[in-house]
């Protein structure tokens, strides 16, 4: 097998970690043809991964995207036209690593990536020694209106742990790739953040309140950072997010919030 070619084993593991009203097959198909290599690594089934809670709580809606609740924090017109996990947001350049988006839904209008947070803020980051940003990133592809993400790239480059809990690095690297593919599109870019506030590790070793508090402070931090960027910056937990589910006309909306939660307890 290659590296990104699971095992029968490792796909019957992966399906066991999704919903078995969700479309399965379809979902793993996202997975399977993505570069995390989620399937084959046996990161998807593993009882900490991120992207099994995306995938589940969006799952239902690969099919169905105008079923999908407003998200939290949204104003104006929500018509959904796509929602798709595991999607690659790439630069305006064709060499080199490019981001991946737990979920992208689009609209109308916007072109919206959403990132996924479970345990992974609370495991404790550390510098490698590399430089979090490649000369790339330099490159004036970006416009005006994306300086607060600019100022940011420049400050992480020489403090890379300026931000102990959440991985801006990362969600800079997001948006780069977000504004590239909404300018091709015709469309309003929107990073969406969304996470876990788990009380306790799979284990049953508590998370420290110290830290969720933490990591909840560093996101809106992040979010004043980047006010007034050319990509929007939202963030909600999960809880708010299935709340909306639950506040559904649709039965099968608020059925599939009460299994998401029951599966990842997500309180």
């Amino acid at each position: 097998m290659t590296k990104n070619m699971p095992t029968p084993e490792q796909e019957e593991r992966a399906a066991e970690a999704l919903l078995p009203h969700l479309l399965v097959t379809e979902i793993l198909a996202r997975y399977r043809q993505g570069k995390g290599n989620e399937i084959a690594s046996n990161k998807f089934a593993s009882p900490e991964s991120s992207a099994a809670l995306a995938a589940n709580t969006f799952g239902l809606f690969l099919t169905r995207p105008s079923d999908l609740p407003q998200l939290p924090c949204w104003t104006g017109d929500w018509q959904p036209a796509s929602v798709v996990p595991e999607v690659e947001v790439r630069f305006p350049w064709s060499g080199g690593l490019h981001p991946w988006l737990d979920v992208v839904v689009e609209t109308d209008d916007h072109f919206i990536g959403i990132e996924s947070k479970r345990y992974e803020p609370f495991r404790g980051r550390h510098d490698d020694g590399k430089a979090p940003f490649s000369d790339a990133y330099w490159r004036d592809k970006w416009g005006r209106r994306m300086q607060p993400y600019e100022w940011l790239r420049d400050g992480l480059a020489k403090r890379p742990l300026l931000f102990k809990y959440l991985d801006a690095v990362q969600l800079v690297k997001h948006a780069f790739g977000l504004r590239t593919q909404a300018h091709k599109r015709g469309k309003v870019p929107i990073l969406a953040y969304v996470y876990a506030e788990p009380e306790s590790w799979p284990d049953g070793k508590p998370v420290s309140s110290d830290k969720r508090d933490q990591h909840a402070e560093e996101v809106r931090c992040f979010a004043r950072l980047v006010d007034g960027a050319e990509v929007r910056f939202m963030h909600f937990t999960y809880r708010a997010l299935l709340a909306t589910f639950s506040a559904s006309t649709s039965r099968d909306v608020r059925h599939h919030a009460d299994k998401v939660r029951e599966r990842f307890d997500v309180i």
